[in-house]
C-alpha cells in the first residue's frame, strides 16, 4: 500500500504540477479564456466519464496492472511533451491526453488498492494513498513555480519528467512484487465472516451501491471547486494574488492529514464515518466566501479537509458496497457520478455567486440535508454486522 501511494505521489507531482500552470501556458500560445475553459473542462469530462468504459473493461479483462501502467504512461508522456515546440492545437490535445490517462488507470488502480486493503483495512489503505496523493499535489505545483521563476513554462514541463520516470520504475517493480493483489482480499475473506452483498440491481450492483452513489452526487452538488473560491478571493481582493496558491497548499496539507484520520475512523465504524463530510461541506461557503482573510484561511483548510474525507472514506466505501467481481465497474460509475455532480454543482455555485452569497450558503445547506436523508439507511447495521440495504 505504501509503494502504491508513492507511485501516486510521484505521478501527482507530474500532472498536478502541469495543471497548476497549463492555463497561463495555453495563453502564451494564443488561447482565449473561453478556449482554456473549454479544454480544461473537456479534459475533466474525459477523466471522469470515460471511467464508465474503462471500469467495466478492467473487470472483464482482469488485467488491472496493464490498465494502470497504460494510464500512468499516457500521463507521464503527455506532460513533458508540452515542453516541446508545439502549437496551440497540439498543446490542447496533450492536455486532454493527460486526463485520458487518468480515466484509463483510476478504476483499475482503485480496485487493486481495495484488494490490498482487504486484510489491513480499506480505510487505512485509502487514507494512506490519499495522504501521499495530496503530498504530490502539494509538491508538484511548487516545483513548477520554482522552474518558472528560474526559467519558463517549458522548463517546468520538462523537469516534471523526473518524478514521472520514478513513478513508472516503482510501478514496474510493484507489479513484479505483487502480481495478484486480489490474493490479499482472498486471504482476508478466509478468516473473516461472509459479507452480505444484497440483491443485485442495475449492472449487477446492489441497490445500496446506487443509493450511496446518489448520496455522493447530492453532496457534491453543494461543494465548490477551489477555482470558484480562488475567483472570489481575486475579484474581491480578499488575499494578495501570490497568497492564493499558498492557501491551496494549506488546503492540500489539511487534506493529507484528514485522510489519515478519516481512514482510521472508517476502519472502526465503517461507512457511517462518511457522514462526517456533510456538516463540513455545509460550513465551507460560510468561511471560504467571506471577505475576512482569517475566515478565508480557515475556509480553505476546511475545504481541504473535505477533499481528504472524500479521497479516503468515500472511495473505501465503494469496495464494501460492491462485489469484488464488479468493483472496476463500481469505481467507474462512482467516479463519473462524483465528478459530473461536482462539475454541475460548481457551475451552479458560480452562477449563484454572481447574484448572492447567501444563495450559495443556502444551496450547500439544502444539498447536504438531502444527502443526509438518502444516507440514513447506512447509519443502521444488520444483525449480522452487514450494512443496512
Amino acid at each position: 500500500m505504501l509503494a502504491f501511494g508513492a507511485v501516486s505521489m510521484l505521478a501527482d507531482m507530474v500532472y498536478e504540477g502541469a495543471r497548476a500552470i497549463v492555463g497561463p501556458y495555453l495563453a502564451t500560445l494564443g488561447a482565449s479564456a473561453a478556449l482554456v475553459g473549454l479544454i480544461t473542462g473537456a479534459g475533466e469530462a474525459v477523466a471522469l466519464v470515460l471511467r464508465l468504459v474503462t471500469g467495466p473493461l478492467a473487470d472483464k479483462t482482469r488485467r488491472y496492472w496493464r490498465w494502470s501502467l497504460a494510464g500512468y504512461l499516457t500521463t507521464i508522456i503527455a506532460v513533458p511533451l508540452l515542453s516541446a515546440p508545439v502549437d496551440l492545437a497540439q498543446a490542447c490535445v496533450l492536455v486532454i491526453a493527460e486526463r485520458f490517462g487518468k480515466a484509463v488507470r483510476t478504476p483499475a488502480r482503485d480496485t487493486m488498492l481495495s484488494h490490498a486493503g482487504g486484510a489491513s483495512g480499506r480505510g487505512r489503505a485509502f487514507a494512506l494513498h490519499e495522504m501521499l496523493d495530496q503530498t504530490g499535489a502539494l509538491l508538484g505545483p511548487l516545483i513548477a513555480a520554482l522552474m518558472i521563476a528560474f526559467g519558463n513554462f517549458r522548463l517546468a514541463f520538462r523537469v516534471l519528467i523526473i518524478p514521472g520516470l520514478g513513478a513508472l520504475a516503482l510501478l514496474a517493480w510493484l507489479r513484479r512484487a505483487v502480481p495478484n493483489p486480489q490474493a490479499y482480499e482472498e486471504s482476508a475473506a478466509a478468516i473473516s465472516p461472509a459479507r452480505r452483498d444484497g440483491a443485485p440491481g442495475p449492472c449487477g450492483l446492489p441497490g445500496r451501491f446506487w443509493r450511496y452513489s446518489l448520496f455522493t452526487a447530492l453532496s457534491m452538488l453543494g461543494f465548490s471547486t477551489f477555482g470558484v473560491i480562488s475567483y472570489h478571493l481575486e475579484v474581491r481582493h480578499v488575499l494578495a494574488p501570490e497568497l492564493i496558491p499558498v492557501l491551496y497548499a494549506a488546503a492540500m496539507a489539511a487534506a493529507a492529514l484528514t485522510a489519515l484520520l478519516a481512514g482510521h475512523a472508517y476502519d472502526r465504524i465503517g461507512v457511517r464515518s462518511v457522514a462526517l463530510a456533510l456538516p463540513l461541506t455545509a460550513a465551507v461557503p460560510l468561511l471560504a466566501f467571506s471577505v475576512a482573510p482569517v475566515r478565508v484561511w480557515w475556509g480553505g483548510v476546511l475545504w481541504g479537509a473535505v477533499v481528504g474525507l472524500h479521497g479516503s472514506t468515500m472511495r473505501a466505501a465503494v469496495a464494501d458496497l460492491a462485489p469484488a467481481a464488479r468493483r472496476g465497474l463500481a469505481y467507474g460509475i462512482f467516479g463519473a457520478a462524483y465528478g459530473v455532480a461536482w462539475l454541475c454543482g460548481a457551475t451552479v455555485i458560480g452562477a449563484l455567486y454572481e447574484h448572492s452569497l447567501h444563495a450559495v450558503v443556502l444551496l450547500a445547506g439544502i444539498t447536504q440535508t438531502l444527502a443526509l436523508v438518502v444516507f440514513l439507511p447506512f447509519l443502521r447495521r444488520g444483525a449480522d454486522g452487514s450494512l443496512a440495504p
